[in-house]
């Protein structure tokens, strides 16, 4: 345990606590690191609310104020991938990267996830943005999560058990700890699609399509709302367009500096109807 480990840097040698934005500096100062022995101590730690889960801080840096405890989860052994017969167990310490190059996610799911997350930033963030992260903040911009809500995807917490993912998404948030993320092999084929300005940039759209058997799975994110999933009954490859036009009414679409709700929704509509042409094609 270190007391009062403070970040305060100078602008010349900005490490990325601090931030300019226009004239305001953005600093976080963090009082005291834990690294925790056990998920218990993390959990009795998380329960103040001025303290803080430390994953990749990636987007935890970016923010002003105080956090009197940051919780390092490292030493817990929550950053392997894991494969069984009929699942696959992602620790919630695993970083983007290590996702990315999985050789069993990306057989197993046809390149879906490297796909989700080969856009985000760059090949350095992703090494030490974390799935926890993606997954717990739940953020709008999310394309782990849009990917992972078309799945059969559940999360492990300490204390509340294993949930399924489509309900953890609208679940309140609390104190509790993501210990890691399970997605079944249940035959579900996938496509993830998202469009951005840039290629490293925030995606205006995401969407992830999956199918199996007779029904699908749409999920929409960045919206610019966090990602929402739809079910439905697969439709007849001549009526893929009006599939799409359907599903995409069912989601609420927002404006902000990346586009417009129209475009957003008009977007949505596109990627639905192309990956589900593709789905359809490989299952001829």
């Amino acid at each position: 345990m270190h007391s009062m480990v403070r970040y305060k840097v100078d602008i010349d040698r900005d490490i990325g606590l601090k931030k300019r934005v226009g004239r305001r500096i953005l600093l976080l100062t963090i009082n005291q690191y834990v690294k925790v022995k056990s998920l218990e101590e993390a959990y009795e730690l998380n329960q103040k609310r001025a303290n803080r889960v430390l994953g990749g801080m990636m987007w935890l840096r970016m923010g002003k104020g105080r956090a009197m405890t940051v919780i390092d989860l490292s030493d817990l052994g929550l950053d392997k991938i894991e494969e069984s017969e009929d699942a696959f167990s992602i620790g919630c310490m695993c970083t983007l990267r290590e996702m990315e190059t999985h050789e069993g996610l990306h057989e197993y799911f046809d390149g879906a996830i490297k796909e989700c997350v080969r856009h985000i930033v760059g090949v350095q963030f992703r090494n030490s943005a974390t799935v926890g992260g993606s997954i717990f903040g739940r953020f709008g911009f999310s394309d782990v999560l849009t990917c992972f809500l078309a799945l059969d995807t559940y999360v492990e917490l300490y204390k509340g058990g294993i949930v399924s993912l489509k309900e953890f998404v609208d679940m309140p948030r609390d104190n509790d700890i993501l210990v890691r993320i399970l997605i079944k092999k249940d035959g579900r084929k996938v496509k993830y699609l998202s469009e951005r300005m840039t290629k490293t940039d925030f995606p205006m759209i995401a969407a992830a399509v999956a199918v199996k058997e007779e029904k699908v799975y749409c999920a929409v994110g960045a919206r610019p709302m966090k990602a929402m999933l739809v079910e439905d009954v697969l439709p007849q490859k001549d009526a893929i367009d009006m599939f799409a036009q359907k599903i995409k009414e069912k989601f609420a679409y927002g404006s902000n500096m990346r586009g417009s709700a129209e475009y957003r929704k008009h977007l949505a509509g596109v990627c639905i109807r192309r990956a589900l042409t593709e789905l359809l094609k490989e299952t001829k």
